[in-house]
């Protein structure tokens, strides 16, 4: 696995110290030293991991791969070791960290000794978080117990060989009715806990796109922060920051996509018109968006929590001047819980690793059901308002189309927001804003008026910078 990701680039092994060991380990179990005799000759390895510097796709980082082989890669004192040397190294050096997972768990044959690495690995990890370098995990077959929750799980961006075998319950200890799909790949990234499912022959590609995207960035040039077309039609002047080091440079405002699919280009004169174009399904969405903005998109899959949404588009993406932007970008659909709390999870990878964001909003609202509320749509709005108020590098929002209340608001830049000519933003909509007030829906399109949601009153009210138009 190793050769497959390296290729003629090559990897460099490296060992820790070796430490004494008592006779058949700590708990002296009788034939273990035995075991490890017998594992060593049948691999060739020492240790069920192995750890060591090479580069993929053109990108230096510390590479960990687990050898299933010996004593089905499980973890012990001496693995914890070699663990906590690959962080080590990784921070060292300001590289990034790739894992590739394959583990039954902790080692039985020493007992709590090898449970308790399971801590060595997490405190080495949050070491590297705050030193804002990624974690990257492959997940091989099979990655269970312990290994899957810190190495695999653990990681910032999780991807999985198809097939392979993943849970914290291995085979041999779960419920005897269990749905073995909820333990495979697909299902774990059915369930938002992968975010990727990558064949053998993509992952080298794969892999190197997302250390490009993930960093550090500590070598890229400045470069002045693009333009973005004022309400009047005026361009606003380049700017460049006046100390390069200091922040990651401002993510472009997107422009209308291909000429074929653009949507309105003068200004509503009604707010029922705003609101018609922004329901109108012949606009661009956000797919069209992110398509015509990035190169290679990048997607981040699930809350981490059980839970997708089809309708919040989340990941990473490499402009064509390589450049690296997070995205979050809503797809016209009420959003659900899960949605937010993917949402919070890219906005805070991306400002703990200094990448920028866009967001772009288009829903309607947030999902109201009892499905919704049962799953936390409050608390999960809160964490998205929570992460982009807290984050510190720029974060840019573009309204594509609805801008429905909170559910919109939530993942808006305040300060930052701009607007198409085909959008609207309101603290309600027009339709539901009558029903309150107890209008007949005749009176609808004078409410629209009364809200002020149509895109050139959003910027006489200050709450977008702009109007983005072709």
């Amino acid at each position: 696995m190793i050769t497959l990701l390296t290729g003629a680039a090559g990897f460099t092994e490296h060992r820790p110290p070796p430490r004494p060991q008592p006779p058949d380990g700590p708990l002296g179990w009788a034939g273990y030293d035995a075991a490890r005799e017998r594992a060593a000759a049948r691999t060739g390895e020492e240790e069920s991991v192995v750890y060591g510097t090479g580069a993929v796709g053109g990108r230096s980082c510390v590479l960990i791969s687990f050898e299933f082989g010996f004593l089905g890669g499980s973890l012990g004192g001496a693995t914890g070791d070699r663990l906590a040397a690959a962080y080590e190294l990784a921070l060292i050096r300001r590289l990034p960290l790739l894992v590739l997972v394959a583990t039954g768990g902790s080692r039985m044959q020493e007992g709590m000794i090898a449970l308790t690495q399971l801590q060595r690995v997490a405190a080495a990890s949050v070491r590297l978080r705050a030193a804002g370098l990624p974690q990257i995990a492959v997940v091989r077959d099979p990655s269970t117990g312990g290994g899957w929750a810190t190495v695999g799980a653990g990681a910032d961006v999780v991807l999985a060989l198809p097939g392979a075998q993943i849970g914290f319950a291995g085979s041999r200890v779960r419920p005897p009715d269990a749905d073995p799909y909820a333990y495979s790949a697909e299902g774990q990234f059915a369930a938002g806990q992968v975010d990727a499912v990558v064949p053998a022959g993509a992952l080298a590609a794969a892999v190197g796109h997302w250390l490009h995207a993930l960093g550090p960035h500590e070598d890229l040039p400045a470069a002045p922060l693009p333009r973005a077309l004022s309400a009047s039609g005026t361009e606003d002047e380049e700017r460049t920051p006046t100390d390069a080091g200091a922040a990651p440079l401002e993510p472009a405002v997107p422009q209308l996509p291909n000429p074929e699919r653009e949507g309105a280009t003068g200004l509503p004169e009604t707010g029922r018109e705003a609101v018609a174009r922004a329901r109108d399904p012949r606009r661009p969405r956000a797919e069209a968006y992110l398509a015509d903005y990035f190169t290679v998109r990048l997607p981040l899959h699930g809350d981490r929590a059980g839970g997708t949404d089809a309708g919040l588009l989340c990941g990473f993406g490499l402009r064509a001047d390589g450049r690296s932007v997070a995205y979050v970008a809503q797809c016209g659909t009420p959003t659900r819980p899960a949605g937010y709390r993917a949402a919070a999870r890219t906005v805070r990878l991306a400002d703990r690793l200094g990448v920028p964001v866009l967001t772009l909003v288009d829903t309607p609202g947030a999902a109201n059901d009892a499905e919704a509320e049962r799953a936390g749509a409050g608390a999960a709005i809160a964490d998205a308002f929570a992460a982009i108020a807290a984050a510190r590098v720029p974060v840019t929002t573009l309204v594509i189309g609805e801008g429905g209340s909170g559910g919109a608001l939530a993942l808006a830049a305040p300060g930052n927001t701009h607007v198409t000519a085909d959008s609207y933003f309101s603290v309600i909509a027009p339709e539901l804003a009558a029903a309150i007030l107890k209008r007949p829906a005749s009176e609808t399109a004078a409410t629209a008026d009364q809200l002020r949601l149509r895109p050139q009153d959003l910027v006489e009210l200050g709450v977008a910078r702009s109007i983005v138009t072709r």
